[in-house]
This record gives C-alpha cells, structure tokens and sequence, in this order.
C-alpha cells in the first residue's frame, strides 16, 4: 500500500532503489480489503517501506478507521514504522480500535544519540522513549519490537552500551538484529570509523542474548491468559492445529481443522521463545 522512502538514513539503500514515498489510493486498498473480507479473510497486514506516512487521504489511521468498518475483518496490522511518523492521530487509533492489533514494530536502530545522528535517523534515543511511553499510554497491553543495528562506523563502547540500556528501558516482545554491511553507495559506507567484524559478532551476541531473555519472558508472561487466537493451518503433529495470537506469537493446540480460519479462545499453558502452547477452551473444543 506504500513504497519508496524520503527518510535516507545513511545505512539504507531504499530511497536509491525504490525511490520516494508514494501511497496507494484509499480506496483501492478498500476495494481489495472487501473482497479479501468477502473470502472470509480475517486478518489484514498493511506493508510499506514506510508504512505510517502512508499519504492517502487520513493518513495509516484514517485508512485503519476505515478498514475497522469492513464487516468479518478482525485483524489489522502494520509494517514497517518510522518513529517520525507515528502521529497522536495514529497512537489514538490504537486506543480506539479493537481491530489494530497490540502489536507494534517500531524500528529505533540504535541506542546512541551520536550514531542515530550518524544514521539520520531524525530521532533521540529520548525521543523514542517518550513516543513509547505515550503508545503505551493510549494502549496499555501493547507490545513492541524493533529493529536493531550493531557495529555503525564509529559505534564505540559506550554507544553500544546506550544500545543495551533503551533495550532494557523497553522491554521488547520481539525484534530484529543485524551486523552493520556496507551497501554501496550509501553515505554510511563512506564513513570513517568502520567497525572491525569481531567487533560486530560479539557485541550482536550481547544484544541478541538480552532480546532473546526478553521474548522468553514476555511469552513466559502469557502462561494462564486466555487469548483470540486466529488459526491458519494444521500443525507439524496429527490433531495439532496452529495460529497466531494478537501479538503475532506462533501458538499451537491440539483442536479440529474446522476451526482454521477462525478466531478462537486459547487458554496459554506456557511460552517458548519461538511460540506459545495451550488449550481450546471448553466450550469451543
């Protein structure tokens, strides 16, 4: 529904090779949505490069109102963000649409104000914070995830160290990590200060070890609660039937293939990293 980027963070070969942001009408995303509906689609994800400043007519919030009203579409999600465009009008539809899943990815990249400079990313690690603070304001049982570069040219210690503390600050239920690699052409690729690999691999060991204990706990976390889980396709054992949770965990019973399609109630009896394990509830088994 949007392609293309404006943002030019100097790591990011997007803007080069998929030039500027540009929208799909609104109604022609409806049109499709419908029909998906009418197929008894029930979960919808909105992609972009950029996918908040979508430009259509209301921005991704009005086109998310819009998209709530459709009859038989339960699900709405969104990827990828920028922190720059995610407006109140955006956060208050969160808040007010039982349809936009609590699950939100919002990339930050790093943890230090110098190299989010470096990277262009016209944020303050303050800044991210705050907007978090406030989504999670508007949405109380929202979860984030993010995405995560390590190694930037000129990434010292200590910024790297500021990369481990928003992590901490946060508290992420998912999320991506990548060692920083030269794509040519970028400015970033230019820079003085490029991190040798070693470097790379053991600092991206350390964050993705706090990542990894922080998705076990919040999995961990969901033990007991009863959650809508849409099932999608039988699982890997006979009788076993597997779905995804609001918060797009993986999640795996044992339950009748006529349930697939449907948004069911599962009662989670424990978390793994990777997914979740539970029970029909009764009056749906």
């Amino acid at each position: 529904m949007q392609e293309g980027c404006d943002k030019f963070c100097t790591f990011c070969v997007v803007p080069y090779t998929r030039g500027g942001e540009w929208s799909r009408p609104v109604e022609t995303i409806l049109a499709e949505a419908r029909d998906l509906a009418a197929k008894g689609v029930r979960e919808i994800t909105l992609l972009g490069q950029n996918v908040n400043a979508y430009a259509g007519e209301g921005g991704l919030a009005g086109l998310a109102r819009k998209l709530a009203k459709i009859e038989g579409l339960d699900r709405i999600r969104y990827t990828t963000s920028h922190p720059a465009d995610m407006g109140d009008d955006l956060i208050a539809a969160h808040a007010e649409l039982p349809q936009l899943m609590p699950y939100l990815h919002l990339p930050v990249q790093a943890g230090s104000d110098k190299i989010l400079k470096a990277m262009n990313r016209a944020h303050t690690a303050e800044s991210y914070l705050r907007l978090v603070e406030k989504i999670r304001a508007a949405r109380p049982d929202i979860a984030m995830a993010g995405d995560f570069i390590v190694g930037f040219p000129g990434e010292r210690d200590a910024d790297f160290e500021a990369t481990l503390q928003l992590v901490r600050e946060v508290g992420y239920a998912g999320a991506f990590s990548f060692k920083y690699s030269r794509r040519p052409g970028t400015p970033a690729s230019a820079l003085p200060g490029q991190v040798a690999d070693e470097v790379k691999e053991e600092r991206l060991a350390r964050l993705n070890a706090l990542l990894d204990e922080q998705q076990r706990a919040f999995n961990a976390s969901q033990a007991g609660k009863v959650l809508p889980v849409l099932f999608e396709r039988p699982g890997r054992h006979p009788g076993q039937l597997s779905g995804r949770s609001p918060y797009l965990q993986a999640v795996h019973v044992d339950g009748p293939d006529r349930l697939i399609g449907q948004i069911v109630p599962v009662r989670i009896e424990a978390g793994s990293k990777m997914s979740l394990a539970g029970v029909l509830e009764m009056e749906t088994a």
